[in-house]
């Protein structure tokens, strides 16, 4: 009986949605900058490949399903200047995980099993590397006035501050839009771009060293925080939002798993769905899969047109205004931690930020685990438990 409107909210096309789709981009275009600028990434796959990734997803689940960057691997490839082979390699494993405990049915035990402020200590540090190094961006730039300086950045972060949360175009979107603007002022022969600019790129996976330190920099940080906070915490907000056809999380891990292990092979970025993706898409209006669809069209054909331009542009984007975004981008990546209240939380939280910051995410995360463990065992402090 009530199956005949399900085809129309599945997939609607309409300005609203495409506008709802443009939410989560704040976080996606700093993080896809940094990485392809800092890291050596190809845009050219990443773009394509992303936008492919999106038009499944669309498909697959019916609803706004965000397509992210694995935040903690791209803050770590940022902050630390990850190879792009370390990078693809940490998402293969971090895939080849998610997707056995899809599989296995083992994601429930991971949920119960990984104290929530580890997560959230490693999300902390991941958040503050990011805030660092959006800083450090800034003044390589070595100039307080200019196309590309200090004023810039002030200028755009006052817009980011004070921008209304009900507007409908994300305000980093627009950040990024004033940012191409003062690059073509600067660099008008940039306008000059290449049609059929699109060129493959197959990355190289043969060395053991990548794989080591993309296993101990990117995939073991970023295994909590898939399990967490791609799967679980994004089909818990899927059921509040659209509660006729949440996500489960069996599904939502079996996805992530084979959209990497079918992308990054071939120069894709690492990516997941997340809540936080979910909550901007939605509140910016998107409803239904067709926002995600229209999405990865967009990508696809920005790709296939414009390839040669779009890495140019990228190239010369201006180094402050990338700088906010990726300072933004990590504050939006810590709020997250202010759910952390009960005292032993917040040492725990702040025990795996700091360790995180001091020696490494993966040593972090292995010391913060230590410590949940001793103060829920009450070896260090008395723990009470709540009701």
């Amino acid at each position: 009986m009530n199956s005949q409107p399900l085809p129309e909210k599945d997939f609607r096309f309409s300005l609203k949605e495409f506008a709802g789709s443009l939410g989560d981009l704040g976080t996606f275009i700093p993080l896809l900058v940094g990485m392809v600028r800092n890291c050596g990434l190809q845009l050219c796959p990443v773009l394509l490949l992303s936008g492919i990734a999106n038009i499944l997803t669309g498909f697959l689940f019916r609803i706004p399903m965000p397509i992210q960057p694995m935040k903690a691997i791209a803050a770590v490839a940022i902050a630390e200047g990850l190879t792009e082979s370390q990078i693809l390699s940490a998402g293969i494993l971090t895939a080849g995980a998610v997707l056995f405990f899809g599989i296995s049915g083992l994601i429930g035990w991971l949920n119960r099993t990984i104290p929530k402020s580890v997560v959230r200590g490693l999300q902390l540090a991941l958040g503050l590397k990011l805030f660092i190094a959006g800083m450090k961006m800034i003044a390589d730039t070595h100039a307080w006035v200019g196309w590309d300086s200090a004023i810039i950045a002030a200028i755009c972060g006052v817009v980011i501050l004070t921008g209304k949360p009900s507007s409908r175009i994300p305000r980093v979107l627009a950040v990024f839009a004033f940012g191409l603007c003062l690059l073509l002022f600067s660099n008008p022969q940039l306008l000059t771009f290449h049609p059929i600019g699109f060129s493959w790129h197959w990355p190289d996976l043969s060395h053991k060293s990548d794989w080591l330190k993309g296993l101990w920099a990117g995939a073991l940080p970023q295994i909590p925080l898939t399990t967490l906070n791609s799967v679980i915490s994004v089909c818990a907000l899927s059921t509040d939002l659209f509660p006729h056809k949440p996500a489960h999380p069996k599904r939502v891990a079996i996805s992530v798993g084979l959209l990497n292990l079918l992308t990054c092979p071939f120069g894709g970025m690492p990516i997941c769905h997340g809540a936080g993706g979910l909550a901007a898409q939605y509140r910016f209006g998107a409803r239904s899969g067709g926002s995600i669809i229209m999405l990865g069209v967009i990508k696809v054909l920005l790709v296939l047109l414009f390839g040669g331009s779009l890495l140019a542009w990228l190239l010369h984007f201006p180094s402050s205004i990338l700088g906010v975004m990726l300072m933004f981008s990590g504050v939006e990546l810590a709020k997250v931690c202010r759910d952390q209240r009960k005292k032993v939380e917040i040492v725990v939280m702040v025990i795996t930020a700091g360790a995180c910051l001091i020696l490494n995410t993966a040593a972090g995360f292995a010391i913060g685990f230590l410590f949940a463990w001793l103060l829920i065992s009450n070896k260090i402090l008395p723990h009470k438990q709540s009701g």
